[in-house]
């Protein structure tokens, strides 16, 4: 990672990794200590009894969470993730609470948190074992959060621990920077707050920026009547920051040689005493999140199987609609290339290609354990990628500032031995390890097992909205009228999302041809062995059972995909041989060595044309229609909807429920069908 001084304006989103010591706590074990500033990452006491007494306790989690209606959703914030032992102790008590109280089976736990510099995951890893060693109830805990670790760049990274109705954001960068970009304003009538604050920075004499104004105004913006905080600081200027930005301060017991620690609660105008918490909090009945039951998606390309996943996995029943099968359209391919499209760092945190390939990246891999439950095909075949940086917009510089997990750049010896390149000059390259190529098939049949997700064959002609209800009619497979009722809509129908209504935009339409053929045993052994991204993309796989449902595949064959052409206004789905030879050309031109080991006859290659849709700003869209309450819509992703619609459809299912979204209010405002961008019509 680079070193650049964090001062320098082009370097402000570069993040710092935490640098940690260690200390002898009261009992002899180890305990880290923040290189930054020389304070404990948790007590020398018992971190987690400290974190369970301060936070737990004192937020009256126990008494709250259990008290959860079904489906609602319970917001805690925190500042200072630390080591993730609030985090690890707060999974704990919601795992067992689920465990004994039926009603929460629906009920979801939103855990945000912030951290401006995070443990390097190596270190994570040393001191997370410690505490399974002390406490190991923690162990079933510790290695999913491991193994969902994200790289370390700024900007709001997505866990997901859907098994356990858990979502996690883990904002890095500036705390009060990264709660100013939570969204408040959907187009939504119930709007989302921070139900519980953890204030678990460092000790405000050693680091004070994270008890700022600027962040105490974050908290009053995001919190409402009602909302607790606690923190073991009873600091001048923590006490004078929450008094003044709406909260009423209590002094209570601390932990261990701690005197005193704080609890905190927003002020209403119906009860100002917080002597008695837990029973105020179990006189509150009123209805502040958003429920429903019944959502209709249409269209079951990427985008309309995404959203209908993360509805479901919200406990919403979802009918998904097509006109013809599940992938019928440009999703169908027979593989995608999942990697990124990068950018210079210091905007890496409003890249959406960026926000969005790291989310899916993880959304496959915890797929791929699902697959392995049912006996199924992957969903994505870890390969890395190179790209030769013939068409981009870094270069080996800038990648220079990436964490090397996420990008870097290889020698050329390292580049030749990677791909099995023999004559290509790749000096300038930019290796992508964690790319891979997902299986579109496979991912569909996963999500189309969750319980909650019904396929239906229609072709939808109407679509309205009363205040009650929303109503689908169309045509099924047997020829026969069909209408359907759900509280909410959602298009996913891409280039006819416009055709079903004229305030979704009426985006360019590209057709893009994807070619393949099966190579002989001679070919394969020279060709490159993992994806490379030049001015197309060309990547070798081997198909798996299932793959012919879609395509002209045969199993276990192995296969060189290329693609793909690029043909503006034509929506035709033909092939056409010549489109297979405008990627044949782009790969020879890239990589001339390939012309002697590609065929030149490519009339016996099979291949797939799609329609991808564009906006004017490149932008898909996503949110809620102007003037409507139940119809809304994620389209327009382009040729990146594998990377893209996980994350826009989690954006979208909390904007539908009023929580808090996994992108910053500014990006929420780019991907909005009514943006300023989209009022003017293509020419």
């Amino acid at each position: 990672m680079s070193t650049a001084n964090p001062q320098n304006p082009k370097h402000l989103n570069v993040i710092t990794p935490a640098k940690i010591d260690w200390q002898s706590d009261d009992t002899g074990n180890m305990v880290p200590v923040s290189g930054e500033f020389g304070d404990v990452y948790f007590s020398h006491a018992d971190g987690l009894a400290e974190t369970r007494h301060v936070f737990i306790e004192h937020n009256q989690l126990p008494e709250r969470l259990a008290q959860l209606a079904p489906k609602q959703c319970f917001t805690i914030a925190e500042l200072g993730f630390g080591t993730g032992l609030n985090l690890l102790a707060t999974w704990q008590l919601w795992r067992q609470l689920r465990e004994t109280n039926p009603q929460l089976a629906t009920a979801r736990l939103h855990f945000i948190t912030t951290e401006k510099f995070p443990i390097p995951l190596a270190d994570l890893t040393q001191i997370l074992a410690l505490w399974g060693e002390r406490a190991p109830e923690l162990m079933d805990f510790i290695q999913p959060l491991l193994a969902a670790y994200p790289p370390l760049i700024a900007g709001c990274h997505r866990l997901s621990f859907s098994y356990d109705n858990l979502t996690v954001d883990m904002w890095l960068g500036d705390a009060a920077d990264s709660l100013s970009k939570l969204a408040l304003d959907h187009s939504n009538q119930h709007t989302p707050y921070v139900d519980a604050w953890f204030l678990d920075g460092f000790a405000p004499s050693c680091n004070s920026t994270l008890w700022a104004d600027s962040i105490f105004a974050q908290m009053q913006r995001l919190s409402r009547p009602d909302t607790t905080a606690a923190t073991y600081s009873c600091a001048g200027i923590v006490k004078r920051g929450l008094r003044e930005h709406d909260f009423q301060i209590k002094k209570v017991r601390g932990f261990g040689r701690k005197r005193e620690m704080l609890t905190a609660v927003m002020a209403n105008a119906k009860s100002s005493n917080l002597a008695n918490d837990n029973n105020h909090h179990e006189a509150k009945q009123e209805t502040t999140y958003s429920t429903f039951e019944h959502v209709v998606v249409i269209g079951a390309g990427v985008s309309g199987l995404l959203t209908a996943w993360s509805l479901a996995n919200r406990s919403i029943n979802v009918t998904l609609l097509d006109k013809s099968a599940p992938l019928a359209g440009a999703s169908g391919n027979p593989r995608a290339l999942l990697a990124p499209k990068m950018t210079p760092i210091h905007h890496v945190d409003e890249h959406l290609h960026t926000i969005g390939y790291l989310y899916s990246s993880r959304l496959y891999r915890d797929l791929n354990q699902t697959a392995i439950q049912l006996n199924t095909a992957p969903v994505l075949e870890p390969t890395g990628a190179l790209d030769l940086l013939i068409k981009a917009n870094i270069g080996t510089e800038q990648i220079a500032d990436y964490p090397d997990e996420m990008a870097t750049t290889l020698s050329h010896e390292q580049a030749q031995i990677a791909s099995g390149l023999k004559e290509q000059n790749l000096a300038e390259n930019l290796y992508l390890p964690q790319s891979g190529l997902v299986s579109p098939q496979a991912l569909k049949d996963i999500i189309l097992t969750h319980p909650l997700i019904r396929f239906k064959q229609l072709e939808v002609n109407k679509i309205n909205e009363t205040e009650q209800q929303a109503h689908i009619e169309g045509i099924n497979k047997n020829q026969e009228s069909v209408t359907i009722t759900a509280d909410h809509i959602v298009i996913c129908a891409a280039f006819e999302s416009h055709q079903l209504d004229e305030r979704i935009f009426d985006c360019r339409k590209i057709r893009g041809q994807l070619s393949w053929f099966s190579p002989s045993t001679e070919q394969l052994t020279k060709l490159p062995k993992i994806p490379l991204k030049y001015s197309g993309y060309c990547a070798l796989f081997n198909a798996q059972t299932g793959d012919n449902e879609l395509n002209t595949i045969i199993a276990d064959k192995p296969y060189l995909l290329l693609g793909a052409s690029f043909i503006r206004n034509d929506i035709g789905t033909d092939i056409r041989d010549e489109e297979h030879q405008i990627s044949r050309d782009k790969l020879i031109t890239a990589i001339p060595e390939m012309a002697s080991i590609i065929p030149k006859d490519t009339s016996l290659w099979q291949g797939r044309a799609g329609i991808r849709t564009q906006t004017p700003d490149y932008h898909p869209i996503v949110g809620q229609l102007v003037n409507s309450q139940r119809i809304w819509t994620i389209s327009a992703m382009g040729a990146k909807g594998y990377a893209l619609a996980p994350v826009c459809a989690e954006a979208l299912a909390d904007m539908m429920l009023g929580s808090f979204a996994p992108l910053s209010e500014a990006m929420l405002a780019r991907l909005s069908p009514n943006r300023t961008r989209l009022q003017i019509p293509l020419v």
